[in-house]
């Protein structure tokens, strides 16, 4: 296991690497205090997963009792009743059915473990995808000038005044909307990318490595000399750490995906200790006006992946399950008649 010093000077260059200008405030208190023992003690975690496209939550968890949604979706209604060689629904409680392609998620909610929070959205209905999600990562539906975002304020509620440049990480090549504001948080497309890039030169990773800290060396600040050295130590310690060959646990198996490979690498954040609190992914290709399907399409082959990279994850936490909680969000639902090719 990493040591919580080792991962902060690797996050400390990481910085660096996705092209934040300048030494932000938060990695110089860091370069200050990571010497204090026990720093960064094992908080809990949230997990935000934004599904981009406006997710249809009607073909996800059916109600398959209302006759009036029966009639409203000749083609792409389903129930829990075995008919021809198709799917039928997993029945929960002998109202909603669960989609089959998410199966996974049958014995975490029979568990108690899974709630499904139905029907519910904004105030604004709105039906651009730009503005629901605009509004919805704001956290303020009837107003674009917040330029915060929800979970950027909710991070700035937890405390702990940034003492760690890990307390809020996206698992995106930009940072979501969700993260704007004053409050420390960072983007990071890949852990295996904390590093300074040169092109077309093999050795010029080190060779720039190098000259960044000479240059850091001679300044006369002596914190900002301390923070170039924990930042340039970390590219050193960043080699020790076998990001890209990570071994699951609990016979977590994650899907090669874009989803997947986020939360394997949220799992990595949660277990090193670097004071990670909030956490954020994204799914995309949920606005199927063509083609969604009933138990095989796109719908199918999208819910597949968000249950099965779901529960990798939940399975990898193992003991450390009762300190995370994942949240899914979309901005609207779908219509409930059904239109375009269904």
């Amino acid at each position: 296991m990493t040591s919580r010093r080792g991962f902060l000077k690797s996050g400390g260059l990481a910085l660096f690497g996705i092209g934040l200008g300048g030494l932000p405030g938060f990695v110089a208190k860091a370069a200050v205090s990571v010497k204090a023992p026990g720093l960064f003690k094992r908080r809990k975690t949230l997990i935000c997963i934004f599904q981009r496209g406006a997710m249809d939550g009607l073909m996800a968890v059916t109600p398959f009792t209302d006759d009036y949604l029966k009639t409203a979706r000749p083609t792409l209604f389903m129930s829990p009743v075995k008919t021809g060689s198709g799917k039928s629904l997993i029945d929960l409680d002998g109202k909603f059915g669960l989609h089959p392609s998410m199966q996974a998620f049958e014995s975490v909610f029979k568990d108690g473990k899974l709630a499904i929070v139905h029907g519910i959205g904004s105030p604004n209905n709105t039906r651009s995808h730009f503005d629901a999600q605009d509004y919805m990562e704001s956290g303020t539906p009837f107003n674009k000038g917040t330029s915060s975002g929800w979970l950027n304020r909710a991070v700035g509620l937890l405390g702990h005044d940034g003492a760690t440049p890990f307390q809020a990480v996206s698992l995106t090549s930009s940072l979501p909307r969700s993260f704007y504001g004053d409050n420390p948080s960072v983007a990071i497309s890949n852990l295996q990318d904390f590093n300074i890039q040169i092109k077309g030169n093999p050795n010029g990773t080190n060779m720039a490595a190098k000259s960044f800290e000479d240059l850091y060396d001679q300044t006369t600040s002596n914190l900002l000399k301390d923070t170039g050295k924990e930042s340039f130590d970390a590219m050193r310690m960043l080699k020790k750490i076998d990001t890209k060959n990570y071994k699951s646990e609990n016979g977590a198996n994650y899907p090669n995906s874009s989803l997947g490979n986020s939360l394997k690498q949220i799992a990595q954040l949660v277990k090193m200790d670097v004071g990670l609190e909030v956490a954020f992914a994204e799914s995309g290709g949920w606005d199927t006006h063509f083609n969604q399907g009933t138990d095989s399409g796109i719908f199918a082959r999208n819910v597949n992946d968000l249950s099965e990279s779901m529960m990798a994850f939940w399975t990898d936490m193992g003991t450390l399950q009762d300190d995370v909680t994942i949240m899914t969000m979309t901005e609207f639902g779908r219509t409930v008649k059904q239109n375009g090719t269904g």
